[in-house]
């Protein structure tokens, strides 16, 4: 994919028109396309920028939370930065955004997987705040960032973000009943690089819950979260 297909997309995406173009370039590239094509000139990778996101980020969600959260105490308003700025939330949001799909990468690391590779999405996505604030300034890298992170933060903020809502289904019907929960895939849509998982979890017969994700696991999480929802009420 050249550079102006990658910037094209990602203005579609984001909304955003770029003042210097050559930081998405940089924030796009991965080190393994630098060393690949290291004869060629102003080729730069993004872990600097990576380095300066990540900083900028941890401000974002620091003063988030500070204003947000006016009655938590330091060490609760640290637990709940970490849940917001970790590898999986950030990967996430990259996938939402198809941040992999639009890098400049090396072969080797491309074969390897490394467009789906969860450390390389969240670093592209701090490297792309990154380049957001050199270019547009604080405050709309802090819209940016709070927009793609709303519902990894409404999740955090209301505790059932990172649950694990499958082992809590298990639990709460083992209390009662011998019978294993049965997870099934109804069916998956979609490209290969944006694919959508349908499952239902099922109980001594009975559907509890339906859930849809991005990866069976995600659809699996989802189905479990609605039919402890359900249960509960009973």
């Amino acid at each position: 994919m050249s550079f102006d297909t990658s910037m094209e997309n990602l203005r579609r995406v984001l909304n955003i028109d770029w003042e210097r173009t050559s930081l998405l370039q940089e924030a796009l590239t991965h080190s393994s396309y630098a060393y690949e094509n290291k004869g060629q000139a102003n080729i730069k990778h993004n872990e600097r920028l990576e380095f300066l996101g990540d900083a900028v980020l941890e401000l974002i969600i620091s003063e988030h939370l500070f204003l947000l959260c006016p009655d938590k105490p330091e060490g609760e308003l640290t637990k709940m930065r970490a849940r917001i700025v970790c590898e999986p939330s950030l990967a996430s949001v990259a996938r939402k955004l198809d941040l992999g799909r639009s890098m400049f990468m090396g072969r080797g690391e491309e074969r390897s997987g490394g467009r789906k590779r969860p450390s390389i999405l969240a670093d592209v996505f701090e490297a792309l705040l990154g380049a957001l604030y050199l270019d547009k300034g604080f405050h709309l890298a802090r819209d940016f960032a709070l927009r793609e992170l709303d519902e990894v933060l409404q999740g955090v903020l209301s505790g059932t973000y990172g649950r694990d809502f499958k082992t809590e289904l298990q639990e709460y019907l083992q209390q009662r009943y011998s019978e294993p929960v049965k997870y099934q895939l109804v069916h998956a849509e979609g490209p290969d690089h944006d694919k959508t998982f349908t499952v239902t979890v099922s109980h001594r017969g009975k559907i509890l819950g339906e859930g849809q994700g991005h990866s069976k696991k995600e659809a699996e999480q989802e189905a479990a979260r609605k039919a402890l929802n359900v249960l509960e009420k009973e």
